[in-house]
């Protein structure tokens, strides 16, 4: 057997003001968020969709609004499951098997 570990991913849709678009996209970018779409709406405002990691929006809705000074709107709804890159698995199992061997 090959097992993988899986993570929930999420679908974020954040509206915000055109000025703050960038910052926005750029914290959704660094959260290992992949951007799925920007869509003009009336007034300045700019709706972005994102597939973000769960375990990278802990704290996200507080960090969004010092970004845009509480400007912006966030919805978050679960999306689907992914495998967890092999980078970060490997970092996963070796902090388990570490507390494994602490605690025989």
């Amino acid at each position: 057997a090959s097992p993988v570990i899986m993570e929930p991913i999420m679908a974020v849709a954040v509206l915000t003001p055109e000025q703050f678009m960038g910052d926005v996209i750029g914290d959704l970018n660094s959260r290992r968020g992949r951007i799925e779409g920007v869509e003009p709406r009336p007034g300045g405002m700019q709706s972005i969709r994102a597939l973000v990691p769960l375990s990278e929006l802990f704290g996200y809705v507080t960090d969004l609004r010092s970004l845009t000074q509480g400007r912006a709107d966030p919805s978050v709804e679960p999306s689907h499951y992914e495998e967890v890159p092999r980078n970060l698995a490997e970092q996963l199992v070796s902090r388990v098997h570490g507390r494994q061997l602490v605690n025989r």
